[in-house]
């Protein structure tokens, strides 16, 4: 059967209302109102998709704005493994700054959101390859447990669990779904989860896009729905609000909503049934999504609807006796997902109609162990209802503080607070970064953390209020009391954060260099002593370096002298500093983009070393960013002088005396200042010169060409980072100057060989290697050489961007060769590593 169905918004008190979760000002009446009718709703939607931005951004605000439904998108990764058109971070960084991305989404379009410990390990062909790099299992258990704490009525897969044209990790993502829809409510099932939760079954599961081209099961009914509408408080259609959240994706390229959005009109979505009970007319078909599926519920649906009659929009403060008589039929009734829900939803409708704003700030957000800080609290309402502030609770500080003053209205009361930080206190840190994890899962030691977008706050404080003869509590995370628009919550720092001069370090075996460590102090009057931990074959002078720094924010350099074994070796070496009688042993990293909070890491301070038989000739390069990577420093630590150049800097005078010159990633794709410097580009390549260019998306080059000679892009790509290697020309240059190329020099590489790699190109490009992915035909386009004047043009799709700041020794030597290219020995680099 196929049905088509379009909901009207139903209006309340006379007021056309539609059900924002937030508006623009939440304490308005309208507002009010809106919460009110979302409170009333008691139906729940999961959507479950692989990555950041895969969410049908539309249609979850339909169903949390439009119908008022508890409405949550689980992503299984974090989206580590994709590329940041923004700046520099990748993997666990790049994964922190999409979380946040999701949850500005959520806050325009009003869902939930969850994860997995997936790691998003970069692009793959097949959900055979996804399920075999992640723990199935453990994926599956996360995916059951969110569905077991949010209680779905419904679960809405974005992809088809039928394998097809698309990311093996977005198959996966449909293939655990519907294996934890059978799974969720059998208590046999993953039963160490059954401690804190119960057994959850959804009424069924649905694959919402199968008319985006995706493979569709024949036998199983379409249902259609248009989700058009619009939000009278914001004043924007469903679309435009869908487009905003879709727009804060910016690391991937959606920093422009305006054209997504639809000016109105119907917007149809598809559903098909993959398991669980039929639906003929509407997606929660057969869902009781009233209070009576409660209960006591009845009751407490009558005396909302007395409420939401009689709301008086100029006095909302006249609804609060109501409302606490409908707070307290609501106390008794046990403590589930969605009543706990509720009574939150509750609480802070009663908050809003008080006028209540309670603020818990402080002048220090970023303590350390042992510290002391003060808190400020503010607190004012507006409403002319008697509320007592009777104190403030701190379960964590274990210090609380006594206020027991009546609120008047417009009163704006101030008190002061002063804690000291457990000198055990944990350093903030994510949760799913507090341990090293493979390449396909994180490791998290506190289960009940799975599935949360980020930290519970570290330290809570809670103001307790009395009115009408109930307890209302207000916990909140301490805030810094600036003006900026993402205030920065209170976080535990180290008293030292610790850096390496480079991520790298290259070595000759056996040979010995100067590795540089700095210490930054965040507190004045700061002593310890220093050590680096090495593995065992590495020595290092001296065993450790006592330090004093006497002002905050001062940094001071300590030198030490590092003998490699005599044998090429890869080591991660930890810098190590003890303070206070604590060890210290991490990095500090702030990520600040003005589209999300500012995020704070903390993790180890780690040096990769690198011992390593490599030749380098040429002594200068100049480098042009593109996206964003740190190939650059990576050059720099093979012994190269490395100039950043600009598209102004592409003129034959200004590029005479480079060895070579190398593009950053997708810098075609970002950067509109290099069409004019093209032709300058090529003469200097015509004269003698090198250039290397890294990889550029196909779609969105902003020049008519990249090259001297004809290249088109793709999109294809060789994901398995253990791919055999091909030689096609064993005697190209490439292979053997100055570094003799192996097979060897391919082991050790990470997340994939390479991507978008040109599918065809012009004849004087010379293929130096071929690749494939299993039972794929092999690929030449990864290395493509091509002889141009008296110089070399170089077009490479291989991941150089993820190979070297990994540290991987062959990625080091092949890339020294490409920019040897057409160089005599006698320009060997002096003093270049190793």
């Amino acid at each position: 059967m196929i049905s088509l169905v379009r909901f009207a918004i139903v209006s309340v008190a006379a007021a056309g209302l539609c059900l924002a979760v937030q508006a623009a000002a939440p304490d308005s009446p309208m507002a009010i109102l809106q919460q009110l009718r979302q409170f009333r709703e008691m139906g729940t939607v999961l959507y479950v998709a692989a990555h950041p931005d895969d969410e049908n951004t539309q249609l979850l605000t339909y169903f949390a704005r439009g119908r008022g439904y508890r409405t949550a998108y689980l992503s299984v990764t974090r989206g580590d493994g994709g590329q940041n058109v923004l700046g520099p971070e990748f993997g666990d960084e790049l994964g922190v700054i999409r979380t946040q991305e999701l949850l500005a989404a959520r806050r325009l379009d009003g869902a939930h959101q969850f994860f997995t410990r997936a790691v998003d390990f970069g692009f793959s062909k097949s959900a055979q390859e996804t399920l075999r790099i992640w723990d199935r299992q453990q994926v599956l258990s996360d995916v059951v447990r969110v569905i077991r704490t949010f209680e779905p009525d419904v679960i809405i897969t974005r992809f088809s669990p039928i394998p097809g044209g698309t990311h093996g990790h977005h198959t996966s993502s449909a293939i655990l779904a519907l294996e934890a829809f059978k799974l969720a409510g059998d208590t046999n099932a993953f039963p160490e989860q059954l401690t804190q939760l119960k057994p959850w079954q959804p009424k069924r599961i649905l694959w919402n896009g199968f008319n985006r081209g995706a493979e569709s099961k024949e036998s199983s009914p379409v249902l259609h729905v248009d989700i058009d509408g619009q939000d009278p408080v914001l004043g924007e259609s469903f679309s435009e609000i869908a487009a905003r959240s879709r727009a804060m994706h910016k690391t991937q390229g959606f920093d422009n909503f305006r054209g997504f959005g639809r000016s109105g009109g119907a917007h149809i979505e598809s559903f098909q049934l993959l398991a669980g009970d039929p639906a003929t007319h509407d997606v929660l078909d057969g869902v009781d999504t009233t209070w009576k599926r409660v209960p006591g519920g009845e009751a407490i649906e009558q005396r909302l609807d007395t409420v939401m009659a009689q709301f008086d929009t100029n006095n909302p403060a006249a609804s609060l006796p109501a409302l606490l008589e409908l707070r307290a039929q609501l106390a008794p009734l046990p403590k589930t997902p969605v009543l706990n829900e509720k009574r939150d939803q509750l609480d802070l409708i009663v908050r809003h109609c008080l006028g209540l704003s309670v603020q818990t700030v402080t002048d220090t957000p970023r303590v350390a162990p042992g510290e002391s800080f003060s808190v400020q609290y503010v607190v004012q309402q507006t409403a002319d209802f008697p509320v007592r502030w009777a104190g403030v609770r701190s379960p964590l500080l274990g210090s609380d503080l006594k206020v027991g003053l009546d609120l008047k209205p417009e009163q704006r009361v101030e008190k002061r607070q002063t804690f000291v930080l457990p000198p055990g206190a944990p350093l903030s840190q994510p949760y799913w970064l507090q341990q090293d994890h493979p390449i396909g899962m994180f490791r998290v030691a506190d289960s009940s953390l799975i599935g949360r977008p980020e930290n519970p706050p570290a330290f809570p404080v809670e103001q307790v209020f009395e009115l009408g003869g109930q307890t209302l509590v207000v916990s909140q995370q301490p805030v810094d009391a600036g003006k900026s628009a993402h205030p920065e919550t209170l976080e535990v720092i180290a008293p030292v954060s610790l850096s390496f001069a480079m991520e790298n370090s290259l070595f000759a075996p056996g040979s010995t260099h100067a590795v540089e460590v700095k210490i930054t102090a965040a507190r004045p009057a700061t002593d310890g002593r220093l050590h680096l931990d090495t593995p065992e074959g590495w020595r290092v002078s001296p065993s450790e370096s006592p330090f004093h720094i006497a002002r905050a924010n001062e940094s001071v350099a300590f030198t030490f002298q590092v003998t490699a074994p005599a044998r090429p070796q890869v080591a991660d070496f930890t810098a190590h500093a003890l303070v206070g009688g604590r060890d210290f042993a991490c990095r500090r990293v702030e990520i600040r983009y003005p589209h999300i909070p500012s995020q704070l890491l903390q993790p180890p301070a780690r040096l990769k070393a690198i011992s390593l038989d490599l030749v380098t000739v040429g002594h200068r390069v100049g480098y042009l960013p593109g996206a964003g990577d740190s190939v650059s420093e990576c050059v720099q630590e093979m012994g190269y002088q490395v100039s950043t150049l600009t598209g102004a800097d592409l003129t034959p005078g200004k590029l005479k005396g480079l060895d070579a010159v190398v593009i950053g990633v997708r810098a075609f794709n970002v950067r509109s200042d290099l069409t004019n410097g093209l032709a300058g580009l090529f003469q200097y390549v015509e004269g003698g010169g090198t250039v290397i260019v890294q990889y550029n998306r196909p779609n969105g080059v902003k020049t008519e060409s990249i090259a001297p000679y004809r290249l088109h892009l793709s999109n294809e790509r060789v994901t398995d980072e253990t791919a055999p290697v091909t030689f096609l020309q064993p005697e190209n240059p490439v292979l053997n100057v100055p570094n003799k190329i192996t097979e060897a020099d391919f082991d050790g590489w990470v997340q994939e060989r390479g991507l978008y790699f040109p599918d065809t190109w012009d004849d004087h490009f010379q293929p130096v290697i071929a690749c494939s992915d299993p039972g794929e035909a092999p690929l030449k386009g990864s290395l493509l050489v091509a002889p141009y004047g008296k110089g070399y043009f170089v077009y490479t799709g291989l991941a150089w961007f993820r190979q070297l700041p990994a540290g991987v020794p062959g990625a080091y030597r092949l890339f020294a060769n490409l920019l040897a290219l057409g160089k005599p020995a006698a320009q060997r680099a002096d003093g270049g590593r190793p």
